[in-house]
């Protein structure tokens, strides 16, 4: 409790100063902290080599441990990244409207810091330097809170940023490491209204729904992506082929990999036994419905959690519906509002995807591991919003953002 109040206090206290600091002082910390990444690559790939050896004799999955997993490349893309971050345009200051009253008064809406975010997340050791990269970059203290299965990365990192602050003549308590990893010591960070102005959980459903139902201070729901795919009776069959392929197997341990697809009757009957195929061929197993079932024997009878639940593994649910809107309602059950993808070559079927299915990413003809805030254009992302209030989809950095109005007069007073 102690290390986390003490952290928090910290942070607050400095959080006025990084909210004033030049675009300029924030871009070059920015370079530092990528160089130094590159600097330090086998120190980090070695104490990131501990969390993946302790998960691997846990039983994690492979799945889930290649989400872990550091590598030299890895580490490129996150330094790229941090890079490409101080590149991007500075939001704090922004002026988004301005106006004159007829009193005189000249109104202005300016873009600044939220202050203090808390960030719990689970085994992704990039999150904690991409959280810090954009906390930095719009002015705001983080308080990074990462789950056991990456401490020690996440202690190595952390010691890497601000090493890196140091250099850069700045307050390391700018990026701060909750290191006791113990669910109670997480919910003080949750009620610790007094110092931190909002968290964002990012992780699984059973994080997120602890946050949410815990939590005093302010929350920014994160994706939990149970994600769908609709394959439209016009599909075409290699575009298909390609996008569910990708979709569901190139990365299948995050939140935008595809978890089921939704066959129109129609393609189905043409092309399910090459489209599995070539999903079996990359290690994936089937559950559906009965159409499915009995349309290929690899399909075994769905239960109600494989259309409910998000797999991060090499699984995939298949439903057969003789209709777009039987499509529709299926996602409109099980949905998560994270992202969701039609396949179709009628424009009339399009249009009403995308204006009847409610989700934070809609996508045509596209596989749906494009919602990411680096695929986006934000350089990075500090998690990808379900909500509806504040920001919606991936979070860069306009999302870390509030406003305030700053009101100009020559001695108006109110009559």
């Amino acid at each position: 409790m102690n290390e986390v109040y003490t952290k928090a206090k910290n942070a607050k206290e400095i959080a006025h100063l990084l909210a004033n600091l030049t675009t300029d002082q924030k871009n070059a910390a920015l370079k530092v902290i990528a160089d130094e990444l590159r600097i330090n690559q086998e120190f980090l790939l070695n104490e990131n080599a501990k969390d993946v050896e302790a998960q691997r004799a846990n039983g994690m999955s492979e799945t889930m441990i290649d989400r872990l997993t550091l590598t030299a490349d890895r580490l490129e893309e996150i330094a790229s990244a941090t890079e490409q971050v101080a590149e991007l345009n500075d939001p704090v200051g922004e002026v988004t409207s301005e106006w004159d009253r007829p009193n005189g008064l000249h109104i202005q809406n300016v873009r600044v810091p939220l202050g203090v975010v808390g960030m719990i997340y689970e085994a992704r050791p990039n999150v904690t330097v991409d959280a810090a990269a954009l906390c930095l970059k719009t002015g705001n203290a983080v308080i990074l809170r990462g789950s056991s299965t990456a401490i020690h990365s996440n202690i190595a990192l952390v010691n890497v940023l601000q090493g890196a602050l140091k250099k850069a003549s700045l307050p390391v308590e700018a990026i701060q490491l909750i290191e006791d990893t113990n669910r109670a010591t997480a919910e003080h960070l949750f009620t610790c209204n007094e110092y931190v102005d909002v968290l964002i959980p990012r992780g699984g459903a059973s994080l997120i729904q602890a946050v949410i139902e815990k939590a005093t201070v302010p929350v920014i729901e994160t994706g939990v992506g149970n994600c769908h795919i609709y394959v439209d009776h016009s599909a075409d069959f290699e575009l298909t082929k390609s996008i569910v392929v990708n979709a569901k197997t190139q990365r299948p341990s995050v939140c935008n990999a595809a978890e089921t697809v939704i066959i129109h009757q129609g393609f189905a009957n043409e092309h399910l036994q090459s489209l599995l195929d070539q999903l079996e061929e990359r290690g994936v197993t089937f559950f559906g419905d009965q159409t499915a079932c009995s349309m290929d024997e690899r399909v075994k009878e769905a239960t109600e959690s494989d259309w409910a639940d998000e797999y991060l593994d090499l699984k995939l649910a298949v439903r057969i519906v003789p209709s777009i809107d039987e499509a529709i309602a299926h996602i409109r059950k099980y949905g998560t509002k994270h992202s969701e993808a039609i396949i179709s070559e009628t424009k009339k079927h399009v249009l009403t995807f995308q204006n009847f299915v409610d989700a934070a990413a809609i996508y045509h003809n596209a596989s749906t591991r494009f919602t990411d805030g680096f695929e986006f254009g934000f350089g990075a992302e500090i998690g990808i919003s379900t909500q509806k209030l504040h920001a919606r989809g991936p979070m860069g950095l306009n999302a870390l953002t509030s406003n305030k109005y700053l009101i100009l007069g020559n001695g108006q007073i109110k009559g």
